[in-house]
């Protein structure tokens, strides 16, 4: 059945994700309405869709053991030249970022993997688009502020069509409840409300 791309991430929450998905539109990036504005704690990764129920497990097990942290966004950076991406800086949360997603990543779990570089919290604005749209992104989002409680993180898959589709939420310190004989089920999965 070959594989399936999933990743796991902080949702930007409303109104500020719309907001930022709008202008990373606005910027020309073809990619902004497939990508749910988010700050990443794994990045696309390959898995055999048999293993999804381990990797569920495992993000179970790591959110339990999470609490909630402050996040807040301020003003921009940029990975240039050696990536060519514009972000909005997390200058709150990030040590907390740093640490959920070495325990996403843990060696002995998973969906262990090694990164392309070392890891930096962000929430991406623009990628691979036009120097002068970079540079604008760059300049217009430079005061841009957003700060909310995170309380947890959520499972993506990315479909054929590109567009990256939430399959579930993990909440901070919440156990797992054991499935229930009867409980409808998707892929094998028991389905939580999200």
């Amino acid at each position: 059945m070959g594989t399936v791309t999933i990743g796991v991430s902080i949702a930007v929450p409303e109104p500020h994700g719309s907001l930022l998905q709008e202008r990373r539109a606005g910027f020309g990036d073809p990619a902004a309405h497939g990508i749910p504005t988010h700050i990443t704690l794994l990045p696309p990764t390959e898995v055999d869709p048999g293993l999804l129920p381990a990797v569920e497990a495992h993000l179970d097990e790591v959110a339990a053991a999470g609490r909630p942290f402050a996040l807040r966004l301020s003003g921009t950076g940029t990975f240039r030249p050696l990536s060519p991406v514009v972000f909005v800086q997390v200058v709150e949360g990030a040590e907390a970022c740093t640490r959920l997603q070495e325990r996403v990543r843990e060696p002995s779990g998973p969906i262990a993997r090694e990164l392309q570089f070392p890891y930096h919290p962000h929430v991406t604005v623009a990628h691979h688009i036009a120097d002068e749209a970079m540079d604008r992104a760059y300049a217009e989002l430079a005061e841009y502020e957003a700060a909310w409680p995170c309380t947890g993180f959520a499972l993506y898959e990315q479909g054929a069509d590109a567009v990256w589709r939430k399959l579930r939420d993990f909440g901070f310190g919440v156990s797992p409840v054991p499935s229930q004989p009867g409980e409808r089920t998707r892929r094998g999965r028991r389905l939580r409300a999200g």
